[in-house]
């Protein structure tokens, strides 16, 4: 069966090798919410969608009209397989809850490297904040390299205290980084973006090959396990 949880995703989960991140947008803070519903709802009263699912996860963007949702799958086939057999019925559920959802794309990632949460840390994430890297059509290589940077950069002095973690995902198309940042609210994120740019950031906003960077701020509303 499905149940629903509270408790965050852990995105170094081991067995992942197929995360997945979509995105709807349902137009009011009220959709959102029944949206949320509806999801549960398709959801619970089913036996879980496929062995090959870890957990399914739902996010609200602070906007006020988006909805993000993020699937730990162990291989993409299995992700294909369940597409043949049993989302259909779910998303015709959901449509009929709250018509008129549209589902704008989805995107597929392998996790290349996070900046883990210290040992001791338990603090719930009160803001996560997606990072969308762009790069130029002949620049796709150069994505790790970007990554290790940034990794570098958040080894270093310019750590901020609110960042619990960041997990990096490099798209299986090749044209982007997807960072998955974990914050302990939404005033540490404003406080460390409001501060001076320090050097070390400057090389990061502009490393070769990068052509803009996409955030969106969310807060998580609803976990599906087995």
């Amino acid at each position: 069966m499905t149940r629903r949880t509270h408790t965050h995703p852990d995105l170094t989960r081991p067995g992942a090798d197929a995360p997945f991140f979509s995105h709807w947008q349902v137009g009011t803070p009220e959709r959102q919410a029944a949206t949320v519903e509806a999801v549960a709802r398709a959801w619970e009263r089913r036996p879980w969608g496929s062995p090959e699912l870890l957990s399914y996860h739902l996010y609200t963007g602070l906007d006020g009209s988006s909805l993000m949702h993020h699937s730990q799958w162990r291989s993409e086939q299995g992700y294909e397989a369940f597409v043949r057999t049993h989302r259909q019925e779910r998303n015709d559920e959901i449509d009929t809850a709250v018509p008129g959802i549209e589902r704008v794309r989805l995107d597929r990632y392998r996790r290349y490297r996070s900046h883990p949460r210290a040992d001791g840390d338990r603090r719930v994430a009160g803001l996560v904040v997606t990072v969308r890297i762009d790069f130029d059509a002949d620049a796709a290589g150069k994505r790790a390299d970007f990554v290790d940077l940034v990794l570098e950069t958040l080894a270093g002095p310019d750590a901020d205290p609110g960042l619990i973690a960041a997990h990096f995902h490099l798209s299986t198309d090749g044209t982007h980084v997807l960072n998955y940042a974990e914050w302990e609210s939404g005033r540490a994120y404003d406080a460390a973006i409001a501060g001076p740019e320090s050097p070390e950031w400057a090389r990061v906003r502009t490393f070769p090959g990068v052509k803009g960077f996409t955030g969106r701020r969310y807060r998580h509303a609803l976990g599906l396990e087995p």
